[in-house]
């Protein structure tokens, strides 16, 4: 079932445009969540961002006004060209690196050829994971909620270091490009959002 990522101040247009075009829809809280059943079968169920369980009312509003931030918290994004990493507290960003890497792209010699450029692939990569990692130990020291994404390998390569073993990685996973600091405002925004799973009649 796709995931939608809802703005929280978007979130009560969200469920009355979903009213509008599946019909009356009652509202309930299960789970933690809050999910929605219109008329014509059409359903979603929407979570908080950053792992956060709600146990308030049946109505979008009060639903809306949970998805808060936390206190302190942190942006890990990685991809084999670079990476960005940010420690916020609450929606203000308070530090934040990005860094390009120029790792090897394939080749397509053969024999010894491919061989040496593939050591030198992977030897630039660990280069950049753990030059991300240096950054990443530093900027979100004390940090224990952590929004991910980028490249899976890259990420988990990482987070494999022992400084950041206190990192509780939370949804939703972000699928990215290269960081950059567009790119990395992007994710901070997406990381806040309510998580949606729509199933349409």
């Amino acid at each position: 079932m796709p995931v939608v990522l809802v703005p929280p101040r978007r979130w009560e247009r969200w469920v009355l445009n979903f009213t509008g075009s599946h019909g009356s829809t009652e509202l309930s809280v299960v789970g933690g969540a809050l999910s929605g059943r219109a008329e014509d079968g059409s359903h979603f169920t929407a979570r908080l961002p950053f792992a956060t369980s709600y146990a308030g009312p049946a109505e979008a509003a009060g639903f809306a006004a949970a998805a808060v931030a936390p206190e302190r918290w942190g942006v890990v994004l990685v991809r084999k060209g670079g990476f960005a990493v940010a420690r916020l507290e609450g929606i203000a960003l308070v530090e934040h690196k990005i860094g390009q890497r120029h790792v090897q792209g394939r080749t397509k010699a053969g024999g010894q050829s491919q061989q040496r450029f593939a050591r030198r692939r992977d030897n630039q990569a660990r280069q950049a994971y753990e030059a991300a990692a240096d950054h990443a130990a530093r900027i979100l020291a004390g940090v224990r909620v952590v929004v991910t994404g980028g490249d899976h390998t890259a990420v988990d390569a990482v987070l494999e270091d022992t400084r950041l073993a206190s990192a509780v990685v939370v949804e939703p996973w972000l699928a990215v490009p290269d960081p950059r600091r567009a790119v990395l405002d992007a994710a901070i925004a997406d990381a806040q959002a309510v998580q949606v799973e729509v199933s349409n009649a």
